[in-house]
């Protein structure tokens, strides 16, 4: 491990193995080995706050990592609290496919559950 990688913050979200095995896959296709996942909370949506998920070749001052299976998730300073205990998950399912997020800090969702505060 690389003095580097031990001395970035750490943050509180878990991405699961179905969810990782889908990153790796989205990055194979994309032929990238270079990106991150990143999850931010921005002001915005019908409850106060959305989530945005993307991929990104950035590192930001501050910035949170963890890694799961080789995919590193990366959150930034400021949305690291908002994010605490949440999980990246995802589905697959004829109601639905892409990535969920359950956050245990959301008082209050929309009902499309992309937004919340």
């Amino acid at each position: 491990m690389s003095e580097s990688s031990t001395q970035a913050p750490t943050h509180e979200v878990i991405l699961t193995d179905v969810a990782a095995a889908k990153v790796k896959s989205l990055l194979q296709q994309e032929g990238r080995d270079d990106l991150r996942l990143r999850i931010a909370v921005q002001p915005g949506g019908c409850s106060g706050l959305i989530y945005q998920l993307y991929f990104d070749d950035r590192s930001l001052d501050g910035d949170a990592i963890r890694s799961f299976d080789g995919v590193e998730v990366v959150v930034d300073r400021m949305s690291v609290p908002y994010l605490s205990g949440a999980t990246i998950d995802f589905s697959d399912t004829i109601e639905r496919q892409g990535f969920t997020i359950d956050n245990p800090n959301a008082q209050n969702t929309c009902a499309c559950g992309e937004s919340f505060h």
